[in-house]
C-alpha cells in the first residue's frame, strides 16, 4: 500500500511539472505584456526598464525555474494588470469558485447516483424512461447555452433569480460565502445547476449501465432463488459492486467540474477565479494565468490521487493483485 501511494504521488508530481512547463510556454505565445502594460507614449527605454523589472529578458529555462521556485512558496510574482500579489488575488476569488464547485458536485454526485438507481430498477417505467430521454438534453447541449437558456427561463420570463453575480456574501476571515445569506443562496443556483448538469448525466448514466450488468450477474440470480428481498438485493448486493468502477470516473467528473468552470463564470459574471483567467487573458496577465493552471492542476491531481487511494481501498482485487506482484 505504501509503495502504491509513493509511487501515485511521484506520478502526480511529474504531471505538474510538465503542465507548468508547458503552460509557461504556451503563454510566452499569448501576447507581450509589456505592451499592454505601458501606454502609446512608451519609450524604448520604458519599454527595456520594464522587460527587466519583469525577468523577461532572462532565458526561459531561467525564467521557468524561478517560477517553479515561487510557486512552491505559494508566491507567484505581481499581477501585470492590478500590481497585486496573485496569491493575494487567487484568495480573494477562490472561495466563489469552490463554493460553486461543491454545490455543482454535490447535486451532480447525488441526482447522478440517485436517478441512475432508479432508472435501473424501475428501468421499465414511465418516469425511468421520461428521465432518460430529458437527460439527453444535459449530454447533448453545449454548458453555456445551458446557462443561458436558465437566465433566460428562471431570469427574464420569470424573474425568480438573478442572472449575474454572486449576490451578498458573508466575510469569515479570509472566506467570502454566500451561503448565510438570501440573495447569496439564490444567486448560486443557477451556476450550480448550470455547471453540475453534464455531470450528473454522465453518472446517471453510468451507474444504470453498472447496476443494469451486475443484475444479471448469477449471484444476484442466487440471491433471489434463496428468496432474499429485493430491497436487499438491490441496495446491499447490486449497488455495492456498482460503485466500484463509478468511483474512478465519479472522480474524474468532480475534477472536471473545477476546471470547467471557466465557462459557467463567464455566463454568470462568477467572480470566480474562471473569470480572473478570463480577464488575464485578454491583459496578457501572465502571472495569473500560469497561477490558475498551476492551481487547477494542483485540484485535479489532487482528486484523482484521493480516487486512486479510494479505489484501491474498495476494490480488494488491487490489494490482492498487489500482494500477489510482490512476492
Amino acid at each position: 500500500m505504501l509503495a502504491y501511494i509513493i509511487r501515485r504521488v511521484a506520478q502526480s508530481v511529474l504531471v505538474l511539472l510538465v503542465v507548468g512547463l508547458v503552460a509557461f510556454a504556451m503563454f510566452r505565445f499569448v501576447g507581450d505584456p509589456v505592451d499592454a502594460m505601458l501606454g502609446q507614449e512608451r519609450t524604448q527605454a520604458d519599454i527595456a526598464r520594464l522587460t527587466a523589472e519583469l525577468g523577461l529578458d532572462q532565458p526561459f529555462p531561467v525564467q521557468y525555474w524561478r517560477f517553479l521556485e515561487q510557486a512552491v512558496q505559494g508566491n507567484f510574482g505581481l499581477s501585470y494588470r492590478q500590481g497585486r500579489p496573485v496569491s493575494e488575488i487567487l484568495v480573494e476569488r477562490l472561495p466563489a469558485t469552490l463554493e460553486l464547485a461543491f454545490v455543482s458536485g454535490l447535486m451532480a454526485l447525488a441526482g447522478g447516483i440517485a436517478l441512475g438507481i432508479f432508472t435501473a430498477i424501475w428501468r421499465r417505467g414511465v418516469a425511468a424512461n421520461v428521465i432518460m430521454t430529458v437527460s439527453l438534453i444535459g449530454v447533448s447541449l453545449p454548458t453555456f447555452l445551458i446557462g443561458i437558456l436558465l437566465i433566460y427561463l428562471f431570469s427574464v420570463e420569470l424573474g425568480w433569480l438573478p442572472s449575474f453575480g454572486r449576490g451578498e456574501v458573508t466575510r469569515i476571515g479570509w472566506w467570502t460565502t454566500g451561503f448565510l445569506t438570501e440573495s447569496g443562496l439564490k444567486a448560486l443556483i443557477l451556476p450550480a445547476i448550470t455547471l453540475g448538469l453534464y455531470q450528473m448525466t454522465l453518472i446517471m448514466r453510468l451507474v444504470r449501465t453498472e447496476m443494469l450488468e451486475v443484475l444479471r450477474m448469477e449471484y444476484i440470480r442466487f440471491a433471489r432463488a434463496r428468496g432474499i428481498r429485493e430491497n436487499s438485493i438491490n441496495f446491499r448486493h447490486a449497488l455495492k459492486n456498482t460503485l466500484v468502477p463509478v468511483i474512478t470516473i465519479t472522480g474524474l467528473q468532480l475534477g472536471s467540474i473545477i476546471a470547467f468552470a471557466i465557462i459557467t463564470e463567464t455566463v454568470f459574471q462568477w467572480p470566480g477565479v474562471g473569470l480572473l483567467f478570463i480577464n488575464a487573458i485578454q491583459f496578457v496577465d501572465i502571472p495569473v494565468m500560469a497561477a490558475y493552471l498551476m492551481l487547477i492542476s494542483v485540484m485535479f491531481v489532487g482528486i484523482n490521487l484521493i480516487v486512486d487511494m479510494l479505489y484501491f481501498a474498495v476494490d480488494p482485487r488491487l490489494r490482492v493483485d498487489r500482494t500477489a506482484g510482490g512476492h
